[in-house]
């Protein structure tokens, strides 16, 4: 048997995902409630806490879920676009005055186009005793390299100061631990915020496991990036997305 290169199972297997793995058209707005669903359905919920945006077509603005209604809740209907002061412009109903921080993230980072922060039980646990992450395992590795830690809380993101201090700690990262508070992750597009959020849940919740079994021992990192790299491809991160949306549709 022939024993080729690890490239060439890559190039194949990239090349096939596009031809043969579904391709689901939603509008953005159903993009998002469907991120919401899923959100809400790997344990995400956390009361009103937690936001999600994506840029809108207009300067400046973005689309969110209306204040006052849980993940589990979302339909296309309930998301409103929003200014740069949080003055609602298309739908109706007001912003969570925490997305003020997302903000500065899209100011920061032009190609950061959806955020979804939660306060998500494992990763509050790690963040309540201010632990970075350790990539340890191959789910993880979406992340390596790519999560960013803030170790001293700035409070409640109701101000421009608290996104000053979030964005900056962001860097050029897709995600951050934020101590004493929760995760954020930034996304070129809805699917892959969601996509990160949900497997940064997972880590934590690996991490806060195996900790108890003794010491975390970090992956390669010269083969957690290969890793990164691929299950960051858009087809992978879309179509498993795609699976969890046909799972909130069974529910």
């Amino acid at each position: 048997m022939q024993l080729r290169e690890k490239q060439y199972f890559d190039d194949r297997a990239t090349r096939e995902m596009r031809e043969h793995l579904p391709r689901n058209e939603r509008t953005q707005r159903q993009t998002l409630a469907y991120a919401c669903r899923i959100l809400a359905m790997t344990g995400h919920e956390a009361g009103l806490a937690g936001q999600i945006t994506a840029r809108s077509d207009k300067r400046g603005c973005y689309w969110t879920l209306r204040f006052g209604l849980g993940f589990d809740e979302a339909t296309e209907e309930d998301f409103i676009e929003v200014d740069a002061d949080l003055n609602t412009i298309s739908g109706q109903g007001m912003a969570n005055p925490a997305t003020r921080f997302h903000l500065w993230v899209y100011d920061a980072r032009p190609d950061c186009h959806s955020i979804i922060h939660t306060h998500s039980p494992y990763v509050s646990a790690l963040m309540a005793a201010r632990q970075p992450l350790v990539i340890s395992q191959m789910d993880m590795t979406p992340l390596h390299n790519d999560c960013a830690f803030l170790a001293e809380w700035p409070g409640v993101p109701i101000a421009d100061q608290e996104g000053v201090v979030i964005s900056k700690a962001l860097g050029n990262k897709r995600a951050i631990l934020l101590a004493h508070h929760g995760q954020l992750t930034a996304g070129a597009y809805v699917e892959e915020a969601a996509y990160l959020s949900v497997y940064l849940e997972r880590a934590a919740r690996m991490q806060v496991r195996a900790s108890a079994l003794g010491t975390v021992t970090p992956v390669s990192g010269e083969l957690a990036a290969e890793a990164h790299d691929y299950l960051l491809k858009k087809s992978i991160v879309k179509g498993t997305f795609d699976y969890w949306c046909r799972q909130v549709d069974r529910l």
